[in-house]
């Protein structure tokens, strides 16, 4: 039967409006992410990490001079020299404080915290520690089954002496039988043999790194508690890696927290960060008065590697 160009078109919009549906609901379903945001073209990963260590450091009524190192956890510095903390402590004003990067992707933050409470345990001084990615630059956007899960973002703690330790120690390992569930697609250096392959971009398996993470993260998360001496009943929240928000409630159930523990869930609103997703949601938590400082927290990152770091903490 014909029909007129007009209605065609109203139908062909039609369609589109409810595959756009359809692709929403499924990525909400089967990751929890509602939104994300995405760092514009002109705002560099330095740009963020600088603009969140200028919060963190007014926050703390803390003079830039008086920090002794600065730690970055990313993996997403596409220049391998030099570190993107030697940049950061130059911007915010960090005159001759150390300055180095790690990357332990989505277990950064946690691996950074520790080092960072061991510095400030052994030599006293300031510690400021950023979790920072820009996680478009290593997307293939035409990628499904990878590309919406992830955001940009950055989140910064500052670390100093205090009569009473606020990190405890931290259970931490890595499985790298198991590294190609979460890898790279080709090295750099294939652009250099090839200059027309594809940009290299993060690839995961999706159902292995949930089995994994809900099972043997959960098992982590008990090691964690049980270096530090306190139960479950004795937190106040629980602040995994926000990687999907099925893994994060498996967690929960895994762990057996519970009801007055509160869980993090910034997924929701701001996708999986990596390295920023744990200060990302400590932050969320705090500013929404859901946790207050000085609160218990058990951290839990995990992540490409497989790589895992777990530890209790105090609020700040």
């Amino acid at each position: 039967m014909w029909r007129s160009p007009g209605r065609r078109c109203r139908r062909r919009h039609w369609w589109a409006r409810r595959a756009t549906a359809w692709r929403s609901w499924s990525i909400r379903s089967r990751s929890g992410i509602a939104t994300r945001r995405w760092a514009g073209s002109d705002e560099s990963l330095a740009d963020m990490a600088e603009i969140t260590a200028d919060k963190a450091l007014a926050s703390a009524d803390i003079r830039p001079a008086a920090l002794d190192c600065v730690i970055v956890a990313t993996f997403t510095h596409l220049k391998q020299t030099p570190a993107v903390a030697t940049e950061v402590a130059h911007r915010i004003g960090a005159t001759g404080a150390a300055a180095f990067d790690i990357s332990a992707r989505c277990a950064g933050f946690v691996h950074a915290l520790s080092l960072a409470a061991d510095m400030v345990r052994g030599r006293g001084g300031h510690v400021l520690v950023v979790g920072a990615e820009r996680m478009t630059d290593l997307l293939d956007h035409e990628d499904r089954s990878t590309a919406f899960i992830f955001g940009d973002g950055a989140g910064v703690v500052i670390l100093g002496p205090a009569t009473m330790s606020g990190v405890g120690p931290v259970v931490w390992g890595a499985d790298g039988s198991q590294a190609d569930a979460i890898s790279q697609t080709v090295p750099w250096d294939a652009l250099r043999d090839d200059p027309h392959l594809r940009w290299p971009a993060l690839r995961q398996d999706g159902q292995k790194v949930f089995r994994w993470a809900v099972y043997k993260m959960a098992e982590v998360a008990q090691q964690a508690l049980d270096a530090a001496g306190v139960r479950a009943a004795d937190l106040e929240a629980f602040v995994p890696h926000q990687a999907n928000l099925r893994i994060i409630d498996g967690l929960a159930r895994g762990i057996g927290l519970p009801d007055h523990v509160v869980v993090a869930r910034d997924v929701v609103t701001t996708g999986n960060t990596s390295g920023a997703s744990i200060p990302l949601a400590m932050e969320a938590l705090l500013n929404a008065g859901s946790v207050r400082s000085g609160g218990l927290a058990l951290l839990l990152g995990y992540g490409a590697g497989l790589s895992y770091a777990a530890a209790v903490v105090a609020l700040p």
